[in-house]
């Protein structure tokens, strides 16, 4: 079994997503518990304080290092288990790590909020800092939810049909997306399913998505397409070979 730790100012942020869907179904099938903690518990004042002014001066507060550090100590994590502190500093989050985390037998995922977290935390106790990409969220929770989800759709019981994953864009481990899927009706608005899929021909069908794959150079994120370009109509985004 997979344990689940996530450390933040706000765990009832977690209970609804985490008893939802493929997560409630990966705990249900004894796959993976989860704990939340609350990091205000772990505070010695009065105002249960988190966070403070940052050294230097500058705008906004930063949170200190004391709660996370006993937060975990409390929880006393398997050695070598990872320990991920979300960050916008952080390098992004791949279908590799998700195997990986997977893999193991326990996964803490620290959450920030504010302007920043003291640097401690990430040089003295996350094993590692984790983004989800070149933009900054209100705090962690979201991003480590997106880390959850990825992480535990991979556990055995998680899914009705475990194939599913393995089929999956990235799950080969080479980069490349799954191929385009359709589902009935075969005709829709003047758009046609692809003959070939229809055909009952296996080999076929088989060697249509490989070839799809293999086209994922077609991504319109790494081919550098403006954000802001509007899409034409009925216009596909994946490469449009001949069927074989």
């Amino acid at each position: 079994m997979l344990r689940v730790t996530i450390v933040s100012l706000f765990p009832e942020y977690f209970r609804a997503p985490l008893g939802l869907s493929i997560p409630a179904r990966a705990e249900g099938a004894g796959a993976v518990s989860y704990r939340l903690i609350d990091l205000r518990d772990f505070t010695r004042d009065r105002h249960r304080t988190v966070d403070d002014y940052p050294f230097g001066g500058g705008a906004g507060m930063v949170m200190k290092p004391e709660p996370f550090f006993e937060a975990v100590d409390s929880l006393a994590p398997a050695t070598g288990s990872p320990i991920v502190l979300m960050s916008a500093r952080g390098r992004p989050f791949t279908q590799e790590d998700a195997v990986r985390y997977a893999a193991g037998s326990e996964l803490t995922i620290l959450c920030g909020h504010y302007k920043d977290v003291d640097q401690r935390v990430a040089d003295h106790l996350a094993t590692e800092e984790i983004s989800l990409g070149e933009f900054v969220l209100s705090g962690g929770e979201a991003a480590a939810l997106v880390i959850v989800d990825a992480t535990v759709r991979l556990l055995p019981g998680a899914m009705s049909d475990a194939e599913s994953a393995r089929t999956d864009s990235f799950a080969a481990g080479d980069g490349m997306l799954s191929a385009p899927s359709y589902t009935r009706p075969a005709e829709y608005r003047g758009f046609r399913v692809p003959d070939v899929l229809l055909s009952g021909d296996h080999a076929r069908i088989a060697a249509w998505r490989e070839d799809q794959r293999a086209g994922s150079g077609f991504r319109e994120r790494e081919a550098g397409a403006p954000p802001d370009r509007p899409r034409e109509a009925g216009k596909r985004t994946r490469r449009t070979g001949p069927e074989p």
